[in-house]
């Protein structure tokens, strides 16, 4: 399994980026195979890590056109600046009680 950590500092958010972030999930979950997406905003700062089965899926993800066009948005209007890191999970545990 696989993890994608995207962390971002805000310029500045507005409809257009909730209606495109809503998207990117569905995008994310329904066609390209992603088992799970989380998202949290605080303050200035932005985190999604997503879940994927293979590294290929994180690929075409990112090569999706609807997702190119919000990289260049992110880039461009609602970013100071981002990182994103793909790992690998080694190990998972819980406590499902």
């Amino acid at each position: 399994m696989y993890a994608v950590i995207f962390k971002a500092k805000i310029n500045k958010l507005d409809k257009v980026y909730s209606e495109m972030a809503k998207r990117m999930r569905e995008l994310a979950i329904n066609k390209y195979g992603c088992t799970e997406f989380i998202s949290v905003t605080e303050g200035t700062q932005e985190m999604a890590i997503s879940y994927w089965k293979n590294q290929e899926q994180i690929k075409q993800w990112k090569e999706n056109s609807e997702h190119l066009v919000a990289q260049k948005l992110g880039r461009s209007t609602w970013y100071k600046s981002y990182n994103v890191q793909v790992v690998e999970v080694i190990r998972e545990y819980s406590n499902n009680t």
